[in-house]
């Protein structure tokens, strides 16, 4: 129920502000797509969760989601399949924008230092197989798809305007999806009261927004999917 309350809140967050930036500009805002993120966002956390739990788990004695994670990137795979967005609309493709990764190779390298220093600046314990396994695929696989492929393609068609800067061409959807990935983070709801960590927002900030340009000038996910994995995994690793 806590997870079903905070999902709630957070979609109607997306709601509120998604309706107020699209009233500055109503001929470039498109609220039936913005409905369409505000269901991307519960759907996924649905199977996230499993159903808040009323699916049984494969894996029990696991400490890692891995139905959660599965259930979640089938369905992201499945809706990116139909006729309104389409694998190669929404990232799903190994081929880059031509001329693209010359551009890309520091901002991934940029992406990689900020989870380095992390990862020495905050040591973990001692990581066993099964936890290395999981932060090396099933993040990554999983939330790039969603966050940075469906959610993002979404949010671009609700919002028409766009910005050039730094080479690519941003829109608001480009931030409300930073948003989404860092409220999935730093924002909860447990005995009878919500939360939320700025510090985790702002770190989870930071790698989204650096995702998202690697998206928008390479057209591929595919960058974006292996430095997801290299930063989760990393802080195990050194």
């Amino acid at each position: 129920m806590n997870g079903l309350i905070a999902i709630i809140a957070i979609v109607a967050i997306l709601l509120v502000a998604g309706t107020a930036l699209g009233l500055i500009r109503r001929d470039r805002f498109s609220l039936r797509w913005l409905l369409v993120a505000a269901a991307l966002v519960f759907v996924n956390d649905l199977l996230l969760t499993r159903g808040y739990g009323l699916i049984p788990r494969v894996l029990a004695d696991s400490d890692w989601n891995w139905e959660g994670k599965a259930l979640a990137l089938l369905a992201t795979l499945a809706i990116a399949a139909l006729p309104a967005f389409g694998w190669r609309r929404v990232g799903l493709t190994l081929r880059q924008e031509p001329g693209s990764l010359k551009a890309a190779i520091p901002v991934a390298l940029l992406y990689c230092a900020f989870f380095a220093a992390l990862a020495l600046a905050f040591p973990g314990d001692a990581p066993d197989a099964e936890a290395v396994a999981f932060q090396l695929t099933m993040p990554g696989f999983e939330e790039e798809p969603f966050y940075r492929g469906i959610l993002l393609f979404a949010l671009a068609q609700a919002f028409a305007g766009r910005v050039r800067f730094l080479g690519v061409d941003w829109h608001w959807g480009a931030i409300l999806s930073c948003v989404m990935f860092g409220l999935a983070h730093a924002f909860g709801y447990s005995d009878g009261s919500f939360s939320f960590d700025p510090v985790i927002m702002a770190l989870t900030a930071i790698p989204s927004l650096l995702a998202i340009w690697l998206v928008l000038r390479t057209r591929s996910l595919l960058l974006p999917v292996l430095l997801h994995n290299f930063g989760n995994a990393i802080g195990y690793l050194l």
